[in-house]
């Protein structure tokens, strides 16, 4: 079974994720035993961010800014969405909480999942429409 940077890397709608991970030097850990859940944002939701956002981002001297961002959409551990529950807290790897509603689908901040459980060998990709931004 691939582990999340190679699911990742062969999808590509994920092509902008992937480059913002290698810019902010997380292939690394996010290749490593996890096991991680990853709210996994589209080429489209970082389309959605103002024009040039994305583009700033992957300068070099922005590098701490990016991985803060892709680490707030990150939780330790392999939470599956039967494991998620409306009003849920939880921890990212920046160490700003998510909070996930359940209603009309399932929402992390403002994003909402569009594909679930895609299952890695170091833990699980849930796919978002929207980058979560932390406070």
């Amino acid at each position: 079974m691939e582990n999340i940077v190679e699911i990742a890397s062969g999808n590509k709608d994920f092509s902008t994720l992937v480059a913002a991970v290698v810019a902010a030097g997380l292939s690394e850990t996010l290749s490593g035993k996890g096991p991680f859940t990853v709210f996994a944002p589209t080429n489209e939701a970082f389309a959605k961010l103002p024009a040039g956002t994305v583009e700033e981002l992957l300068k070099p001297e922005n590098k701490e800014k990016l991985a803060s961002i892709l680490t707030y959409h990150v939780v330790a551990g392999k939470v599956m969405s039967k494991d998620l529950s409306n009003g849920q807290k939880a921890k990212t790897v920046n160490g700003q909480e998510i909070t996930v509603a359940i209603g009309d689908g399932v929402k992390i901040e403002n994003a909402t999942v569009t594909t679930a459980d895609l299952e890695a060998s170091n833990g699980v990709i849930h796919v978002i429409d929207s980058v979560i931004m932390p406070k």
